[in-house]
C-alpha cells in the first residue's frame, strides 16, 4: 500500500504541474513531508489525505489503491477505469464486478448501447433511466411549444 501511495502522489503531483512547495502551501504541511511521502520514506495520515484527494479531486480509495491502467491517468472522482474486457465469439463482454457494483447492474437489466465513431468509443447507460429523462426532457418541450402558441392566439 505504502508503494502505491507514494506513486499516486508523485503521479498526481506531476500531472497537475505541481511542484512539492505548491502541494505543500495547499494542503499545510512542510516541503520535505510532501517528499517523504513521495519517496516513501513516511505516510500521509488520514486528514492529509483526504486533503490530497480533494486537491486531485480523485477519491481516497483511488488515492490509496488506484493505479494507472493501459496508461491512462488515475481517473477523477466519479470517473472510473475499470480495465479491459476480452470480446467472446458472439461478442459478449463481461461487465466488471466492480462496475456492476458501482452502478448496480444486475442479471436481466436493460442497457442501451451508444456509439461514436468519432471518438471511437461505445457507452453503456441503464436504459430505463435514459427513457424517463428522455420523456421529461420531451414534456418539457411539448409544455414549451404549447406555451408559446397560447400567447401567439393571446396576442
Amino acid at each position: 500500500m505504502k508503494n502505491m501511495i507514494n506513486m499516486n502522489l508523485q503521479l498526481l503531483r506531476k500531472q497537475h504541474q505541481y511542484t512539492q512547495e505548491e502541494v505543500a502551501e495547499k494542503i499545510a504541511v512542510s516541503r520535505q513531508a510532501v517528499a517523504k511521502w513521495e519517496n516513501g520514506e513516511s505516510l500521509p495520515d488520514m486528514n492529509k489525505c483526504i486533503a490530497l484527494a480533494q486537491l486531485y479531486q480523485i477519491s481516497l480509495d483511488t488515492l490509496v489503491n488506484g493505479s494507472e491502467t493501459a496508461g491512462l491517468p488515475l481517473p477523477p472522482r466519479g470517473k472510473h477505469v475499470f480495465g479491459t474486457v476480452t470480446v467472446g465469439e458472439r461478442g459478449q463482454i463481461v461487465i466488471p464486478k466492480k462496475a456492476r457494483e458501482i452502478f448496480q447492474i444486475s442479471p436481466g437489466d436493460s442497457l442501451l448501447i451508444l456509439g461514436d465513431e468519432n471518438q471511437g468509443g461505445l457507452a453503456l447507460i441503464d436504459a430505463n433511466q435514459f427513457i424517463n429523462q428522455f420523456e421529461f426532457v420531451k414534456q418539457s418541450l411539448d409544455y414549451s411549444h404549447k406555451a408559446s402558441k397560447d400567447k401567439e392566439s393571446e396576442d
